[in-house]
This record gives structure tokens, sequence and C-alpha cells, in this order.
């Protein structure tokens, strides 16, 4: 445990001495519900728009300020591995596990810090826009959006053992912009029909942004939040297992 910790105390210190990281895991996704408030508030009440309304946006700018803990948890590994520090750190009495979870822990806790920094500020918005929002809805959906924080750092994690230090923020472009889009956080999903709700269906980030929406909500329905929920744990453990098992061979073959 002391080699975790210290491992894990490391990796968090690298990423709180990049200034990006400041910028993109806490103060994007803030601005970002700013803008998306101030766009919602032009739209003429008739329309009939509410996907930006502040209780449907909160939900779905946490999901997406996760996707950029995956991008700085894939930089961190990819960057480890191009200086050779993994492949001396192989050398210390580590274990793969000790390695999986120095990584992984220190970005969940980064994770759930930025989710409850973009709903305090949720809530100061919803005060001052006069739109209902709830102590309680918050809470559980900090708590029900932390299986997808697991599964976007499994993703960070998997993405920096496979790809260098170049090649990996490209790739992690690629499913931020597959979280943001196909996970209905700047639309509504379910709104579309057709082929555009199958696509965001057979992937989990729809499901991800739905129970958070649903939680802020208090909609505990099936459809509504517990099939998300369950789908969301799920993606949480196959990418977790999938990235430790994909990170073990490679350090077996760092090492032979």
């Amino acid at each position: 445990m002391n080699r975790i910790t210290a491992f894990a105390s490391r990796n968090i210190k690298e990423m709180l001495r990049d200034p990006l990281s400041y910028i993109f895991c806490i103060g994007f996704p803030l601005v970002m519900l700013i803008v998306m408030t101030l766009v919602n508030e032009s739209i003429p009440p008739e329309a009939g728009m509410t996907v930006f309304r502040i209780d449907n946006l909160a939900g779905g700018v946490a999901i997406f300020g996760q996707t950029f803990v995956m991008l700085f948890t894939a930089i961190t590994v990819a960057g480890d591995r191009s200086k050779s520090f993994l492949v001396r750190m192989y050398a210390s009495p580590m274990k793969s596990f000790d390695f999986i979870m120095g990584y992984m822990l220190p970005m969940i806790v980064i994770s759930l810090v930025q989710s409850i920094l973009t709903y305090a500020v949720s809530f100061v918005i919803s005060i001052i826009t006069g739109t209902e929002i709830t102590v309680s809805g918050l809470l559980i959906s900090i708590i029900s959006i932390i299986p997808s924080g697991i599964m976007f750092v499994g993703f960070g994690l998997l993405l920096g053992t496979l790809f260098n230090e170049k090649a990996a923020p490209g790739v992690c472009s690629i499913i931020i912009s597959l979280g943001s889009f196909l996970g209905g956080i700047w639309f509504d999903a379910e709104g579309t029909g057709g082929v555009m709700l199958t696509c965001c269906k057979c992937l989990p980030f729809f499901y991800c942004t739905k129970a958070a929406r649903s939680a802020i909500g208090l909609v505990f329905g099936f459809n509504e939040f517990v099939l998300p929920m369950i789908i969301s744990i799920a993606g949480a453990v196959i990418i977790s297992a999938v990235s430790s098992a994909v990170f073990r061979i490679k350090m077996k073959a760092d090492l032979s």
C-alpha cells in the first residue's frame, strides 16, 4: 500500500504542476457551463429546447469534463513510457498492480473533485436562472458518475499504454468527440431517433450522461436510471480490466 501511495502522490504532483491540467480539467468544463447557459437564456421559450437548461446541462458537462481526465491520464502514462521512467521503475519492488493503482487512483480523485466543482457552479447558476435543482439530486449524481470517471481513467491508462506521447492525445481526442456527440451531451439524443439514437445507444457514453441527468432530476426509473447505471458500471469494469491486462502485457514485454 505504501508503494501505491508514493507512486500515486508522484503522479498527482506531476499533473498539478502542469497548468494545462487546470485549464482543461477544471476551467474548460466550468466555462462551457456558463457559455451554454448564456446560449440557453437567448433561446426563446416557444422553441421548447431544454438541453442547455442547467438541470440537463450539469450532468452532461460533468461527463464531458471526465474525458479530459482521460486525456491527462494517457499523457502521463505515455510520457513515463517514452522517457523510460517506467522501465527504470520496473526494477523496483513494485508490482504491476501497484503501477496500475498508482496511475488510476489519483486520476479518479481528480475526476471526483472536478465533478463536485462542476455541480457546485451548476447549483449557483440554477439559483441565478431560477431553475430548480436539489442538493440531494446533485449529491446522488456525483455518486452516479463515479463509474464513468473510472471508465474514462481506464481509457486513459489503455491509450497511454498502447500509444506514445504524440499519438495518445490524438486518439483521446477521438474518444472526447465520441463522448461529446454520441453521449448526448450537447443535444437531445433520444429526441433525434433513427440511426443517430442507435449509434448513441451502442456506446456507454450515452448511458453515463443519462444516469447523471436522471439523478439530478431525481428520476430513478429502470430505463431512466437503473439500466444506464448498470451499463456505466459494466463499462467501468470492462475498460479497467482490459487496460490493466494490456498494461501487464506491455510491462512483461518491456522487462523481457
